[in-house]
């Protein structure tokens, strides 16, 4: 079960939350950031960070998939942004991610891991099947 906590003494976030709880038991995945590479290894939106947000999430909702969780379990993103491009914000707002809404922090630095990226996703999110399994 996932507690989203906005702290009444803080400033209200605009759309994530201050803090995500999970119950001890509960299965975690902790996913590498996911970059704007298609399948083929190919960069994604070359010179337009909408596009790689958008590849981006694509790449998160399988990473997810593959461990049996959605956009809606994720606690937590640091959202990684080459620019201080406002609009790859309103792509992450628009995906399910902010169904929760989840913990999250936008970032600008200089430079990401491939040539031509722009953007980057890490998360962090609960596995729901995992306790059962386990």
């Amino acid at each position: 079960m996932i507690q989203r906590v906005t702290v009444p003494s803080l400033f209200p976030p605009p759309t994530y939350s201050h803090v995500s709880v999970v119950e001890a038991g509960t299965g975690l995945a902790f996913l590498a950031g996911s970059v704007p590479l298609d399948a083929d290894g190919r960069l994604v939106g070359e010179g337009d960070p909408v596009r790689q947000a958008g590849q981006v999430l694509v790449n998160l909702e399988e990473q997810l998939r593959a461990v049996g969780s959605d956009l809606t379990q994720v606690v937590s993103t640091d959202v990684y942004v080459v620019s201080g491009e406002p609009a790859v914000w309103d792509v992450v707002e628009a995906s399910g991610l902010s169904t929760g809404p989840h913990s999250s922090t936008l970032l600008g630095v200089a430079c990401l891991g491939y040539p031509g990226q722009l953007v980057e996703i890490t998360a962090t999110a609960v596995v729901p099947d995992a306790a059962a399994d386990s």
